[in-house]
């Protein structure tokens, strides 16, 4: 039913809350000697959703899983770790945005939903 309603947007949600989480524990971890920095690619995961038809829970989270990489620093520690503050604080706020657009589509969506039902 919420594919019909939403399309991809809820995999898209589902994916980019999967994704703030990952960013904000690279953060937390950006002091932890050997801590690697990890991330979703966004593209390639909700490609994997829409293949797997957007299912909620274990066909996005599949999706999430299979498009997780390593990042790639810039200027490598010495301690090994491979949190680069800047970027990661970057890439949050890049995908708080794109979060509260999707967001906000699901609104529009079940605004236009709510209206309908009441007949305005």
């Amino acid at each position: 039913m919420s594919q019909d309603l939403f399309g991809i947007h809820a995999a898209a949600l589902e994916l980019r809350s999967q994704r703030m989480g990952l960013i904000a524990s690279n953060i937390a971890n950006a002091a932890t000697p050997g801590y690697k920095a990890r991330d979703i690619d966004f593209t390639a995961a909700l490609r994997n959703a829409a293949r797997n038809g957007g299912e909620h829970g274990t066909g996005v989270e599949q999706a999430a899983n299979g498009a997780m990489l390593y990042r790639v620093p810039v200027m490598p520690s010495l301690d090994g770790n491979t949190v680069e503050l800047q970027n990661e604080q970057l890439a949050f706020s890049e995908n708080a945005v794109g979060y509260s657009a999707t967001l906000q589509f699901i609104r529009g969506r079940v605004d236009t939903v709510t209206r309908a039902l009441k007949g305005e």
